[in-house]
């Protein structure tokens, strides 16, 4: 594969040293890196040559990162892997609410960030297998437009929520272990990811639940996995 036909990454991040140093890990596995410091100069160099994933740093000069993401999901569809010094649960929840595909806390492994990547980039490249709709309670997961309808009202799912919630309503009333989940959404990287996974279920309940602490439909079963049913 040329290095022209491989997936653009958009780099941001006000450390120099992280830029120089996710930018030439990125190239070392063959993807072309388009590097940006701060807002301004994310959203241009995305308008000049739109990216097929974007790296994110949160705590940027100009433009907060999380702006810069909500710009961003108002035409550009690539997933986006937040990478921010930010632990707090509330900011990853308001990046995961404005479309963030996954979420890796500084100081990061340059392993994990990369296999975060190649997840992503899968996920959004799974995308044209579109099977039947599915239909569980209220809930309604149209996989050829990639639509999910709750009691009739349109919830809007990041790339990875949307991919976690079929896979649930695929094998509806099913047990599905932690282990299932990661490696069928996340893929063989995110064996023991367990972080990730309660994170966007959590993420999910908010949006589907009618009451997300005593959830309905998206069952926990402790210690094996998560199970979605129907009233």
């Amino acid at each position: 594969m040329s290095l022209s036909s491989r997936p653009l990454v958009l780099v941001v991040d006000d450390d120099p040293r992280i830029l120089r140093l996710v930018t030439a890990n990125l190239q070392a596995q063959g993807y072309p890196v388009a590097p940006a410091r701060d807002g301004p100069e994310a959203l241009e160099r995305a308008a000049l040559q739109p990216p097929n994933l974007v790296v994110l740093d949160l705590a940027l000069p100009k433009l907060d990162g999380l702006e810069v993401l909500r710009q961003l999901r108002e035409w550009c569809q690539a997933p986006v892997v937040v990478l921010s010094a930010y632990s707090e649960e509330p900011r990853k929840v308001q990046a995961l609410d404005l479309g963030a595909d996954d979420y890796v806390t500084k100081p990061f492994g340059m392993a994990e960030l990369l296999a975060r990547v190649r997840a992503a980039l899968r996920r959004a490249a799974s995308e044209g297998g579109a099977g039947p709709a599915v239909e569980v309670g209220p809930l309604w997961l149209d996989q050829a437009r990639r639509q999910v309808l709750v009691e009739g009202r349109e919830v809007h799912l990041s790339r990875t929520e949307y991919e976690l919630l079929r896979y649930l309503a695929v094998h509806a009333d099913q047990v599905l272990t932690h282990h299932q989940l990661l490696q069928q959404v996340w893929g063989p990287d995110y064996g023991d990811a367990l972080g990730s996974l309660r994170t966007f279920i959590k993420q999910l309940r908010k949006k589907l639940e009618p009451d997300p602490a005593h959830p309905r439909y998206l069952l926990t079963m402790p210690g094996v996995g998560y199970r979605l049913v129907g009233e």
